[in-house]
């Protein structure tokens, strides 16, 4: 008796993988043919192409529309970085749905800048056939896809550069004199112009230049604009005592109102 829906079941079973197609970029003809003839065992694996550089790299992928650009990083004629630059260009068409590098060893400054431009990846030459395939159907579902070093490496250049660019942003000055800097520091301690030129030891009329002056570089109109910015933007500020309070006023002689 047949069993319903069987026949749907079994076209269901026996329905072919997703064909993943590829352009290989590699300037070592062995390489390439290597990589073809592994890629092709794999059922779902077709190769539309070979290049041997990265400016024939960019032509294919234009052409032939891959969906994924193995994508040598180092070639000597036109390298692999260069080719990921021309592709990843606003102007381009984006032909390719995902380019994943192969090396035989990656910078961490490459890493970045190759994910920056769209690499959804790297896999390291010296890997096993399966972790190329693993990659590349990783890659092409969307994911991103590193070896355990290159990620552990990864992680540890990002910090270095988060710190990097936090210590560069606490020393940035944008334009501010060393003495501007101080009469900011006066501001954010809350000292009133007065009280600034007493500290400084100048008229009114200059400490109000200072401060126009400051105004300009920051792009603020108000001392509170000014105080927030110098807090929000860590500016290398002077540490500065807050100003005394001023004098009580005599029981003599009646306050202004």
């Amino acid at each position: 008796m047949p069993v319903p829906g069987g026949a749907a079941n079994f076209r269901m079973n026996f329905r072919k993988p997703q064909q993943i197609r590829l352009v290989i970029a590699d300037d070592h003809p062995i390489v390439r043919d290597g990589l073809r003839r592994l890629l092709e065992t794999e059922t779902d694996f077709t190769v539309l192409g070979e290049a041997s550089d990265g400016a024939e790299a960019v032509k294919l992928a234009r052409q032939l529309k891959p969906d994924i650009l193995l994508l040598d990083l180092v070639m000597q004629k036109h390298p692999g970085m260069e080719a990921l630059r021309e592709l990843s260009a606003p102007s381009d068409t984006s032909p390719v749905r995902v380019i994943l590098l192969l090396t035989a060893a990656a910078e961490k400054t490459q890493i970045v800048e190759a994910l920056q431009l769209g690499a959804r990846g790297f896999v390291l030459k010296a890997s096993a056939t399966q972790v190329l395939f693993q990659a590349i159907r990783t890659v092409m579902a969307g994911e991103y896809w590193m070896d355990q070093e290159s990620v552990s490496n990864l992680v540890q250049y990002l910090r270095t550069l988060m710190q990097a660019f936090h210590d560069e942003a606490r020393q940035k000055t944008f334009g501010l004199t060393p003495h501007e800097l101080e009469i900011v520091s006066t501001v954010v301690a809350g000292y009133s112009n007065k009280e600034i030129g007493e500290y400084f030891k100048m008229d009114e009329d200059t400490v109000k230049q200072h401060l126009s002056n400051i105004f300009d570089k920051l792009g603020v109109s108000r001392r509170l604009e000014l105080a927030l910015f110098a807090v929000n933007h860590e500016l290398p500020l002077k540490n500065i005592e807050e100003p005394p309070p001023p004098p009580a006023h005599s029981p003599h002689k009646p306050t202004a109102q």
